[in-house]
């Protein structure tokens, strides 16, 4: 038996939808686009959802949308899109460090990085839990400080009743391992009219529509990006958004049946944590084992067909080329990047595969 990290849940349905949409006109930018952004307002109450190619276009686009350059804060414990959206716009990515628990970034780590020249923080949700937005909105507010969401990990998930992506600029991924599919893709969320009415010119080559005297006339009113989703693309996640309340159930039931089996074994295993008045969205299902066992067990996991990971390792203020950027010391995503484990889960994982997964993690502590 061999096991995904993860395999997408894509049906016939959106097959023939996408094969329909194909079959029309539009092959680019269409109709599904508008139904698509439409429904994502409506699930996650949003005013104003654009579709693009990639959630890093979607941090790109959130970062111009400041209109200032400067030092924005993010985790290093995320994937490196986050800190090369900063800098692609000519801004400086500023380390901070994260909860050990929740994986998440740090508010006391965030004020230490705090500087005149502070313009922005990224929080990252990991893996499908919130970051404390309630405390970091709060500091962010005193501080003047704006903020975007790097909501890849999070669709669906939120805090009390408000969803991930609406507390900021939300920024949200649609590659093949998160909670719904477009193949690739991303989606920008903001309440705020002046971002849309600006990121929408922006991922369109800077066109303005509103300036047409003919027909045929094109204004360019600032350097933009070709950053638009096709139609074809926004179909399937048109289909995949009608199912993520099932997806996301799914997922936190193979979650419950590994936090309830890996407990059993006799040895330190961190399964999740959930704050209490948080939904956990279980894009990754990642636990932390000790240093000394962390590779091993990786490897004897792959040695038997399971295409566990390790997310992040390294964290992105060991990567090279961004080292200049780390100005304080991150005790906790050292730590936590060498303990993690991210084990696989999907909708469609049977119980025989989570039983399977399971079954050899036990053996391997024997």
């Amino acid at each position: 038996m061999k096991i995904p990290l993860c395999r997408p849940s894509i049906s016939n349905n959106e097959i023939k939808l996408v094969a329909k949409s194909l079959k029309s006109s539009w092959l680019t930018h269409g109709p599904f686009n508008i139904k698509f952004e439409q429904l994502f307002n409506k699930k996650f109450k949003t005013r104003y959802s654009i579709a693009m190619n990639s959630c890093t276009s979607a941090l790109e686009c959130a970062v111009k949308s400041l209109g200032v350059k400067g030092e924005i804060i993010i985790p290093s414990f995320t994937w490196v899109s986050t800190a090369n959206a900063i800098i692609n716009c000519g801004s400086k990515p500023v380390f901070a460090d994260v909860d050990y628990k929740t994986r998440n970034i740090d508010l006391n780590s965030i004020k230490k990085c705090v500087t005149k020249k502070t313009v922005a923080i990224i929080v990252v949700h990991f893996a499908g839990l919130p970051c404390d937005m309630n405390k970091i909105i709060k500091f962010c507010k005193k501080k003047n400080i704006k903020i975007i969401e790097d909501s890849a990990e999070t669709l669906g998930a939120k805090i009390g009743n408000k969803f991930t992506g609406s507390f900021g600029i939300g920024c949200f991924s649609f590659f093949p391992t998160k909670n719904i599919t477009t193949t690739e893709g991303g989606m920008l969320t903001t309440n705020n009219k002046n971002v849309y009415n600006y990121v929408k010119k922006l991922i369109a080559h800077g066109i303005d529509k509103k300036i047409k005297t003919n027909f045929w006339y094109r204004v360019a009113v600032l350097p933009g990006h070709n950053f638009r989703m096709p139609n074809h693309l926004a179909a399937i996640g048109y289909l995949q958004l009608k199912k993520i309340e099932k997806f996301n159930k799914r997922r936190n039931q193979i979650a419950g049946i590994y936090n309830s089996e890996l407990s059993k074994i006799n040895h330190k295993i961190y399964t999740p944590f959930i704050p209490k008045g948080y939904t956990h969205s279980y894009q990754m299902y990642t636990i932390t084992v000790s240093k000394k066992i962390r590779n091993k067990l990786l490897n004897y996991l792959k040695k038997h067909n399971i295409e566990a990971s390790a997310h992040f390792d390294p964290p992105l203020h060991s990567q090279k080329y961004l080292k200049k950027y780390n100005k304080i010391n991150l005790p906790v995503t050292n730590k936590l990047s060498k303990e993690i484990i991210t084990l696989p889960i999907f909708p469609d994982m049977t119980k025989k595969e989570v039983f399977y997964v399971i079954k050899t993690f036990k053996k391997f502590f024997r």
